[in-house]
């Protein structure tokens, strides 16, 4: 059974700077945002995940809501242990019968410093696990995604998460070159909300963003679909009333339009490093999108142009690396020398 044990209970988590998913026993058991409602009164944790995220700019000046990870790495260490406890307190790992003995496999970006991976392992043992192993992001989402990723042949993955857009090029189970950029899912949302106040005189709240990119979100400004627009609403920056407008895809095509390019630019300075052969192989295999930035219309149409390859979205994207996480630690023997 390799790294699970009878006695052990083992958990494979995907600790996102926007949702935190958990794999336990080969099964998604929880998949709430990464944010935590603190009582600063009686120093008491109100909320966790979904319930944490309603209160988010609603709360009074007695509750704050905490991300304790930012840029994909952990910002407050000691949410952060709360965060993870409340988690796996979710599942049903502490209902079961065997000794307490959690083992976990978390996935990391592949630019994370020796200091911020050390944050992630400290918290997890805070939280209760006895033994933690990691795994890159760009590695998971390939396992998640079907790649074969131990065979002698180039794959590039390209996961935009909410912290971080992780660019690499697998082959022979290893990473040969990557790039990790702080430009994803929240730098989005933050675009949408300078476009607001800069286009249209209204500030919106970060949630608020992020349904406009949900349901208006686009990379390119030609779409063969369009989305209807969305309407939003907001406080008036001169009147400082609340008001609505009419937003379309257009609009926030170009509020995301500079971070997109960044991303971009990202992708071809991975595909300038790559080796020869390997680059051969993904002229042939093409570039494989995760993450919740996949979901952005027309982001694949515009990558693709942009590199001249065929880029392919994959399926589920946004639980790809958990997927991939949860196969690495179930097939441990396997992945065994990709997990440290």
């Amino acid at each position: 059974m390799g790294l699970l044990s009878f006695f052990n209970r083992e958990v494979a988590m995907d600790l996102g700077t926007a949702n935190s998913i958990v794999i336990y026993n080969d099964q998604v058991v929880i998949d709430e945002p990464s944010i935590v409602a603190y009582d600063r009164n009686n120093n008491k944790i109100i909320a966790v995940g979904k319930k944490a995220q309603l209160m988010d700019g609603k709360t009074d000046r007695n509750v704050e809501t905490i991300r304790p990870l930012r840029g994909g790495v952990i910002a407050d260490f000691e949410m952060a242990q709360h965060l993870i406890r409340e988690l796996i307190g979710m599942t049903s790992v502490n209902r079961s019968f065997l000794p307490p003995s959690l083992r976990m496999v978390i996935c990391i970006p592949s630019g994370i410093t020796n200091v911020e991976e050390r944050a992630v392992r400290e918290s997890a043992e805070q939280a209760g696990a006895k033994e933690i192993r990691m795994i890159h992001e760009p590695m998971a989402a390939a396992i998640g995604i079907g790649i074969d990723v131990l065979q002698p042949e180039g794959h590039m993955v390209v996961d935009i998460g909410g912290g971080t857009a992780e660019i690499a090029v697998i082959s022979l189970g290893g990473i040969v070159c990557n790039n990790s950029i702080r430009i994803a899912g929240d730098v989005f949302n933050d675009n949408v909300v300078d476009y607001m106040k800069r286009q249209h005189n209204m500030i919106i709240g970060v949630r608020t963003a992020e349904q406009v990119k949900i349901h208006v979100g686009a990379a390119v400004s030609e779409l063969a679909d369009p989305p209807e627009d969305y309407r939003t609403t907001g406080r008036d920056l001169l009147t400082g009333l609340p008001k609505e407008i009419s937003v379309n895809y257009k609009e926030i095509a170009h509020a995301l339009d500079k971070s997109i390019a960044s991303i971009e630019q990202a992708i071809l300075d991975t595909l300038a490093a790559t080796p020869p052969e390997l680059a051969a192989d993904i002229y042939k295999t093409g570039i494989y999108l995760a993450g919740g930035g996949a979901l952005l219309r027309g982001l694949d149409q515009r990558v693709s142009s942009k590199t001249k390859l065929q880029v392919h979205i994959a399926d589920d994207p946004l639980r790809a690396v958990a997927r991939g996480t949860g196969i690495a630690l179930k097939n441990f023997n396997k992945f065994s020398f990709l997990i440290r």
